[in-house]
């Protein structure tokens, strides 16, 4: 069995889950917007909808529905998430934007949303307040041919990813 320290953190840090977004999910308030957007990513990608609600607010906690959301998880496979841009969102702000791209599967076809989502740090940590998408979920582009890159944003060519069996 592997331990937690050795597996790579889902929203693409480059550090391990223990020490990335492990503590936000957990409970401890995110330092900033970015690090609070990745561990929305990461809960997306574990199925934890305590953490997606807990750190809603405003507009985006009126429009969060548990059962509808658990249906919806439950036929993603996440693939990757690239922060785009980040406009304030720090330690001292109040306010803080991040646009985000991320890459999944569902029903067995590749997508890409690329998404502003806006934060604010409230008395008790950052909250995600609303988010607009830029560009709807649209079906990524299919690889032309095995040695092309995966569309999924991988890194590997389609036939050793995406294209494998």
């Amino acid at each position: 069995m592997r331990e937690a320290f050795m597996i790579a953190c889902p929203c693409g840090s480059g550090r391990f889950e223990i020490s990335c977004c492990d503590p936000y999910l957990a409970g401890k308030p995110a330092p900033t917007a970015e690090s609070l957007m990745r561990s929305r990513y990461t809960a997306f990608t574990r199925g934890d909808l305590d953490h997606i609600e807990r750190t809603c607010a405003g507009e985006a906690r009126l429009a969060f529905h548990r059962a509808s959301l658990a249906l919806s998880i439950a036929k993603t496979e996440w693939l990757g998430l690239t922060i785009e841009d980040v406009r304030a969102g720090g330690e001292e702000d109040e306010k803080g934007t991040v646009r985000f791209t991320v890459r999944y599967r569902e029903g067995g076809r590749l997508f890409s949303q690329t998404e502003t989502s806006e934060f604010q740090r409230l008395a008790d940590g950052w909250r995600y307040m609303r988010g607009d998408v830029g560009r709807a979920s649209q079906p990524a582009a299919t690889a032309s041919g095995r040695n092309n890159p995966c569309p999924c944003g991988s890194g590997k060519k389609f036939k050793k990813c995406c294209g494998a069996g």
